[in-house]
């Protein structure tokens, strides 16, 4: 019998609000030594996930797109919006700043297989498990390592 998300998720799971400081955020991560959380709306809906990454990107170089400049036209090889996202992103100071948004999330009958193949393919750490539509755990690369001890 294969292994299901629901064998190996964490139900206890720990949610932020898209409110919540980003200083709190590194204190909650850090206390409970997690990488990520989901992120739940005032209706406790998944409104996005947060992790690690997020915070580390808080600190990166912003990276300006190219442009040339023809007369008085300024043309940006790339598009703007990815830089107003990355500038945002640096500036958040809550949760609801820096989270993503396109959530990947599985149902407590997604197989094992398949969960690390989105965790590796779609390169994502938190991925929550729905069940409903209601957040009813969370799956961590933890939990899929230690289902190989099982």
């Amino acid at each position: 019998m294969s292994l299901t998300a629901a064998d190996i998720m964490s139900t206890d799971v720990v949610t932020l609000s898209p409110e919540t400081g980003v200083r709190e955020l590194a204190e909650v991560l850090t206390t409970h030594k997690i990488s990520g959380a989901p992120v739940l709306d005032k209706g406790g809906n998944l409104a996005g996930v947060v992790s690690q990454s997020d915070l580390v990107a808080q600190n990166k170089k912003l990276h300006i797109p190219t442009a040339i400049t023809i007369f008085d036209w300024v043309i940006y090889l790339q598009g703007t919006d990815r830089l107003k996202a990355e500038m945002d992103k640096i500036a958040g100071t809550a949760v609801g700043d820096i989270m993503s948004r396109k959530v990947v999330s599985v149902t407590p009958k997604t197989p094992l297989e398949d969960l690390a193949t989105i965790m590796t393919e779609k390169n994502v750490h938190t991925i929550p498990v729905l069940d409903n539509e209601r957040l009813v755990g969370v799956i961590g690369k933890l939990d899929i390592i230690r289902s190989l001890l099982a």
